[in-house]
C-alpha cells in the first residue's frame, strides 16, 4: 500500500465489535515511515468481525481487537475470555492484540506522568474506576499515586452491587468469579454495537462521591449521570462527538491515555497494533519493548480542559 507521496504505508486495522458510527481513518509518519490506521466497527456482529479478520489477514501489519478484551488481569493472573480467543483465531498471518499489553505498561506511566506533572492526584482524590480487571495497571498505579480507589467490577460488569475498594478485594472477586465469567458471551459483559450509543445511568451516588471516573469510555458514557459536573476523567478512546457531550454535562477535565491522532484519540488496541507494526515483529511484544517504544516515540496523555 502507498500514501500520497508514493511511499509505502505500514496499514494498521483495528476490527471493532463496536459502533460503526465510531470509524475512523488516518495517515500520519513516525520516524520516517508512513502509516495508516484504521478503526472499523461492526455493530456487535461477531461473524462479520471473524470474516474481516479473515478477509484481511496477511495483507495488512498488525490488527487491532477492538470493543472487546482477550485477556483480564487481576495481581498476577491473567483470565482469557473464551469468546476473544475463538475470534482471534481468525488471524493466522497478521498479528493481532487486545490493548492489554498497554493497559499495563503505557496506562501505568500516563498515572505516574500525572502525579510527577500535575496536581490531578493530589490530596488522595476519590476514583471510581468502571473496571479494575479491564485495566488492572491503571488501577494498581492509582494506588500507588496515594488515590482512594473504588472499583466498580460488580456492579458494571456482572450486577452485583458491591463495591470493591482495594486491590486485594478485586483478586479475590476475580479469583471467584473470572473463570465463569470468561465463557459468557461479551455482549453480556460489556456494552458492544448501539449499546454504545445509549446511556443508562446506574449507582449515579457512585459517580457523585468521586472526583475521578476512570477506565474504558463506552462503560462511562452509558452508565454516568447526566450531571457530572467538576469531574475528571481518565479514559481512553473519544471522538469528537464525546468530548463535546462530556462539556455538556459538566466535565471539567478529560485526560486520555492514548495521544491525539487527526482529532480523536484511538483505542489502546489500535496503538498497541501500531507498536507492534513499528517494531517490525509479527507478534505482541514485551512489557519492556513496549515501554522502550512509548518512550522514543514520546508518547504522552492528552490533557484537555472542558470546563
Amino acid at each position: 500500500m502507498t500514501g500520497k507521496r508514493g511511499r509505502v504505508l505500514k496499514r494498521i486495522v483495528s476490527i471493532s465489535l463496536g459502533s460503526s458510527k465510531r470509524n475512523h481513518a488516518v495517515e500520519f509518519e513516525i520516524a520516517g515511515m508512513q502509516y495508516s490506521v484504521e478503526r472499523i466497527g461492526t455493530d456487535g456482529d461477531l461473524r462479520k468481525m471473524v470474516g474481516m479478520i479473515s478477509e484481511l489477514d496477511g495483507k495488512v501489519d498488525a490488527f487491532g481487537l477492538g470493543g472487546m478484551d482477550l485477556y483480564v488481569y487481576a495481581g498476577n493472573r491473567r483470565y482469557t475470555l473464551r469468546e476473544a480467543k475463538n475470534v482471534v483465531r481468525a488471524a493466522q498471518q497478521t498479528p493481532i492484540v487486545d490493548g492489554s499489553g498497554l493497559k499495563n505498561t503505557l496506562e501505568r506511566s500516563v498515572i505516574r506522568y500525572l502525579k510527577k506533572n500535575t496536581d490531578i492526584l493530589a490530596n488522595r482524590p476519590r476514583v471510581l474506576m468502571m473496571s479494575g480487571v479491564d485495566r488492572f495497571g491503571m488501577a494498581g498505579a492509582l494506588v500507588e499515586a496515594d488515590c482512594a480507589l473504588t472499583c466498580g467490577d460488580l456492579i458494571f460488569v456482572i450486577g452485583i452491587p458491591l463495591p470493591l475498594r482495594s486491590l486485594k478485594a478485586l483478586e479475590i472477586a476475580a479469583r471467584v468469579l473470572a473463570p465463569i465469567v470468561c465463557q459468557l458471551p461479551f455482549s453480556m459483559l460489556y456494552p458492544t454495537g448501539k449499546k454504545q450509543e445509549e446511556n443508562k445511568p446506574k449507582y449515579p451516588k457512585l459517580f457523585a462521591d468521586a472526583d475521578i471516573v476512570a477506565g474504558d469510555f463506552h462503560f462511562i458514557r452509558r452508565y454516568m449521570p447526566k450531571d457530572m459536573k467538576g469531574k475528571i476523567i481518565i479514559t481512553n478512546t473519544t471522538t469528537a462527538d464525546d468530548v463535546n457531550l462530556l462539556r455538556e454535562i459538566g466535565v471539567k477535565t478529560l485526560i486520555t491515555t492514548t495521544p491525539e491522532l487527526r482529532g480523536r484519540s484511538f483505542g489502546t488496541n489500535v496503538m498497541e497494533a501500531l507498536l507492534v507494526a513499528v517494531s517490525g515483529k509479527k507478534q505482541e511484544l514485551s512489557p519492556q519493548e513496549y515501554s522502550d517504544l512509548l518512550i522514543e516515540l514520546e508518547f504522552k496523555p492528552r490533557i484537555a480542559t472542558l470546563n
